[in-house]
């Protein structure tokens, strides 16, 4: 019977060196060296500390900022550590009244009907960090008025921050509100 047990005991503790912790290791060494930044969690930082991820959504309530989608996580907006869809279908009371209440909020905030879908709806993960650019434009003017600057130069660096489709074809155009923030931030008022 040791004859059988010992050799399932090494093989046992060897495969968990190997797949716990050698293979883990070289995979973040070599995600270390060949994509630093995305393997560091793609970090956008100002004045060398973390603004936040390129990849996960923040809320924006601020008049002077460009706002993200609504978020479907619970509790508090973009978690990602309870990233999940809202699971509420098209005929859900709940999810017509949130619609509601957001249309109400960004109509009263001065955005003006029809508002983008993406205004409305949180994207299925409830993360999401990109906005449309219909739903950027339709927030210029606040933003310019709050800061005090010229709509023109708030739509030119929305256009500098429109990300087109991969290979001009795969997904829409897209704007990253934070990386849009932040360069609104550096603008002289």
């Amino acid at each position: 019977m040791l004859n059988h047990l010992r050799p399932a005991i090494v093989l046992t503790l060897a495969m968990t060196v190997l797949t716990g912790l050698v293979y883990p290791l070289a995979i973040t060494g070599a995600a270390q060296v060949l994509m630093p930044g995305a393997a560091n969690g793609s970090l956008i930082e100002r004045d060398g500390k973390p603004a936040g991820s390129l990849y996960i959504g923040q809320a924006f309530s601020d008049p002077r900022h460009f706002w993200s989608r609504p978020s479907a996580t619970p509790d508090t907006p973009y978690n990602a550590g309870a990233s999940s869809g809202s699971n509420l279908g098209t005929t859900s009371a709940a999810l017509k009244a949130r619609v509601e209440a957001e249309a109400a909020r960004l109509t009263a905030s001065g955005l003006s009907a029809p508002l983008p879908a993406d205004a409305l709806m949180a994207s299925g993960s409830g993360l999401d960090p990109h906005i449309s650019p219909a739903f950027a434009q339709a927030q210029v003017p606040r933003i310019a008025q709050a800061r005090g600057l010229a709509e023109a130069k708030v739509r030119t660096l929305l256009r500098d921050h429109t990300e087109e489709p991969l290979l001009g074809v795969f997904g829409e155009p897209r704007v990253n509100v934070l990386a849009l923030n932040l360069a609104l931030d550096s603008l002289k008022e």
